[in-house]
Parts: C-alpha cells; structure tokens; sequence
C-alpha cells in the first residue's frame, strides 16, 4: 500500500517503514504526527484517487530527526554587464518514518 501526501507545499510517495526528508516541521524528534492532506490512495482493493483529497485518509508518522540539508549554490550573472552574484543557503528539514497508511478503499 503506498500513498501520496503533501506537506510543506511538496508532494511525497510514501509506503509504510520508509523515511523521508519533509520540510521542516514544528515536531520533537519521536513524536507522532498525522499527515492528512493525502492526494492517492493505493492498496490491495484498488486505487483511490481524492478531489483534491482522500476522504479519511490519514499517514501516521513518526519524526526521526532534524537537520540541514547540503549546500545549494544559487549563482546569477548578467553578461558584458559586470554583474555577478552568488549566494548559498542550507534547506532545514525534518526526517520522517511513516508507520502507517489508514484509509477505507
């Protein structure tokens, strides 16, 4: 059974026992959380797709962790102008378990 889910205005393809770097969130690290903007459902019994979402469809997670994701470099340039900058930044995330998929298909 997986699902698709959106959180921090990104979309994720999650199954149970798998991790995943969201956005971050406002968890402590071991709490549960509930995800339940999901947008597909697919199980055993068929494929469940929502308008936007899933009726009763929640993902129950579990925050594994927090951190900084790795460098991305952001590099503009106009040419014969003599203009150019660069700039870098690290994208905070949160480090997710999914321990289970509930929905009625």
């Amino acid at each position: 059974m997986f699902a698709i889910v959106e959180t921090g205005g990104k979309q994720f393809r999650v199954e149970e026992g798998l991790q995943f770097k969201a956005p971050k969130m406002e968890a402590e690290v071991g709490a549960e959380i509930a995800l339940d903007r999901v947008l597909l459902v697919q199980g055993e019994s068929g494929l469940k797709v929502g308008q936007p979402l899933v009726e009763g469809a929640v993902v129950r997670c579990q925050v594994v962790d927090h951190g900084r994701d790795k460098k991305i470099i952001v590099f503009k340039k106009k040419r014969r102008k003599g203009y150019s900058k660069k700039q870098g930044h690290r994208q905070d995330f949160t480090l997710v378990k999914v321990t289970g998929i509930e929905a009625a298909l």
